[in-house]
């Protein structure tokens, strides 16, 4: 029995616990290196860890799944002969909002969206379509041409082509660009509490502004360790489905 696939698992399931830990505990870090963690400046954190891990999850797991759908509809759409003459239109339009800053999309949409969470939102979807984007158009070209029509002479059409044939062999592929797009999206989600979001940019930024340097990290350490569980989660579903491929 091959022990590498359960050794991955072992160790995302320990960043998880790790992640849980720090959340819910995070004072048994602050005890282990008091002179890292000694307090300086006079602000003091008044959400607690808890619910800012929450915040940061819910605004990060939305936003990737609008970016996701909206990622694999336009890559799967350009396969279709009526749309294959968009397809460099649909990256460039998603690469034009990736050159956008986080910052200058949440400060340009905050006076037609307000404050909070749905100008974040919008950034971080705007964020995430690129990666996705991009490896689904990737990997259904890079599948054998033979293969697909292997599939039309049995019969099939596009739409089955597509569903039955391409999307599943490129599915380790988009996985990668999915890992990639979440990835962004935790590190930038941070951003959100510059206008009300919250999440774990709210110790961070009030770190910064008190020069403190405990605070930023309370909101730092999480943020890196949900963003390397997140990148071993995907990287196991993407084994898989390369395996299965």
């Amino acid at each position: 029995m091959d022990r590498e696939p359960i050794l991955r698992w072992v160790k995302t399931a320990f960043l998880v616990a790790v992640f849980i830990l720090l959340v819910f505990n995070f004072h048994w870090l602050e005890q282990l290196a008091p002179s890292l963690f000694a307090r300086r400046g006079i602000m003091i954190e008044r959400i607690p860890l808890p619910v800012s891990a929450w915040q940061h999850i819910y605004l990060v797991s939305i936003s990737s799944f609008l970016s996701i759908l909206c990622a694999v509809f336009l890559g799967t759409i350009a396969f279709f002969p009526f749309a294959r003459d968009f397809k460099e239109l649909f990256v460039d339009l998603s690469s034009l909002g990736e050159t956008f800053p986080s910052v200058a999309i949440i400060a340009l949409t905050v006076p037609v969206l307000g404050y909070g969470f749905w100008p974040t939102l919008l950034a971080l979807y705007i964020y995430g379509i690129l990666p996705v984007l991009r490896n689904t158009i990737t990997g259904i070209e890079n599948i054998d041409p033979g293969v697909m029509d292997a599939a039309s002479g049995m019969g099939m059409n596009t739409g089955e082509v597509l569903l039955k044939v391409a999307l599943p062999l490129a599915l380790p592929v988009i996985i990668a660009g999915i890992r990639t797009s979440v990835i962004i999206n935790i590190g930038a989600a941070t951003i959100g509490a510059t206008v009300g979001a919250g999440g774990f940019g709210v110790p961070i930024i009030s770190g910064i502004r008190s020069y403190d340097i405990a605070l930023v990290l309370r909101g730092s350490i999480p943020v890196a360790l949900l963003a390397v569980a997140a990148d071993s989660l995907f990287s196991n579903l993407e084994a898989i489905f390369e395996a299965r491929r």
